[in-house]
């Protein structure tokens, strides 16, 4: 069923769980669908529309406006019962410096042929953080392409070099991923850190199936689940921006939104986020937690593939639970790896 997901999904918003008929001024109100079970039968165009993409752009656009308060602007808020939520159309035009027409164009999906500095300056009246500019310039884009301009599709491997460097990291588990999620390469530490997202048996591993689609072996193992879930779907919006004709993406936002409540609601959200630093605390079933530090980077010599690396500061007790981690790696006679399942424990 998957396999027939209709690829709009990819960037429609939701519908009512109930399946029920969509109404003017509903989260659904342009009629776009987040394959919900009863629908998901429709047919898989393996491509985005440039209906989804106005869609994604009007949805994306109304609900950056709508989290804006007129006073957080610095506008005066006239009559004590505004109708819209957030800021209305005309003050976004007003602090952008275009016309009304102009920006209700916009927002209805015409972003082809914008410039750099109007979309510079939509993006600092809505404040979009770096994330969100990117989100934007990146629809823009899309808005304007002609024809079939489809990205190639990150490696599903890495170079020898690529994992050469992965297994010299003897301290730190590292490990590659792409743009959406599926776990590439990963050095033996890495392997044993996430021994519970690897005990999935399907391949390639991918670390948002398991967050959304296991969700009590996920809760167990990330002590932040609500955030990380959060995260998880903000990324691989992001992603969609970047890559929209990706059929593996289409195919993975389906399968998510079929079957996980909690995705399709994340995903109505419309929040994209980088994935560059920060700590990740996780809890494992050998060692205990770990509260690591972590530094992402994409590969410039692989485009759409990310280095994943995580440390702790010598002397603390998650720097101790890397080495008892290392031992108990070594003491296990097979570990599932990122290409293949085992179950030897």
């Amino acid at each position: 069923m998957i396999a027939r997901i209709a690829a709009g999904l990819l960037f429609r918003g939701t519908r009512p769980v109930d399946g029920g008929p969509l109404r003017r001024g509903s989260p659904g109100r342009s009629g776009y669908w987040q394959c919900l079970p009863e629908i998901a039968r429709a047919a898989y165009r393996g491509a985005v529309s440039r209906t989804d993409l106005n869609a994604e752009i009007r949805d994306f656009l109304s609900t950056r406006r709508a989290r804006i308060t007129p006073e957080q602007a610095g506008l005066p808020a006239y009559g004590g019962n505004r109708r819209v939520k957030g800021l209305r159309r005309e003050e976004v035009a007003m602090l952008a410096g275009v016309s009304v027409d102009y920006y209700v164009r916009m927002e209805r999906g015409g972003l082809a042929g914008a410039s750099e500095s109007v979309l510079a300056a939509l993006a600092d009246a809505l404040r979009l953080d770096e994330a969100e500019r990117t989100h934007l310039f990146a629809l823009a884009r899309e808005s304007g392409a002609r024809g079939d301009q489809r990205k190639r599709p990150p490696a599903a491997s890495v170079r020898p070099g690529v994992q050469q460097m992965l297994d010299a990291m003897t301290e730190a588990p590292a490990w590659v991923r792409n743009g959406r999620h599926d776990i590439v390469a990963m050095n033996s530490l890495a392997r044993a850190l996430y021994s519970p997202v690897l005990a999935e048996q399907r391949r390639p591993a991918n670390t948002t199936r398991f967050v959304y689609l296991s969700p009590e072996a996920a809760r167990e193992f990330f002590v932040d689940y609500d955030r990380i879930a959060n995260d998880a779907a903000a990324m691989l919006r992001l992603e969609a921006g970047r890559n929209p004709h990706d059929k593996a993406l289409i195919e993975l936002v389906g399968e998510l939104s079929t079957r996980s409540e909690l995705f399709r609601r994340r995903w109505a959200q419309h929040d994209v986020k980088f994935h560059r630093s920060g700590q990740k605390r996780l809890r494992h079933p050998a060692v205990g937690q770990l509260d690591l530090d972590f530094e992402g980077l994409e590969l410039a010599s692989s485009p759409g593939l990310y280095l994943n690396v995580y440390t702790a500061a010598a002397g603390t007790p998650t720097a101790d639970g890397l080495k008892l981690l290392a031992s108990w790696a070594a003491s296990q006679e097979q570990l599932a790896t990122e290409t293949v399942y085992t179950s030897a424990g």
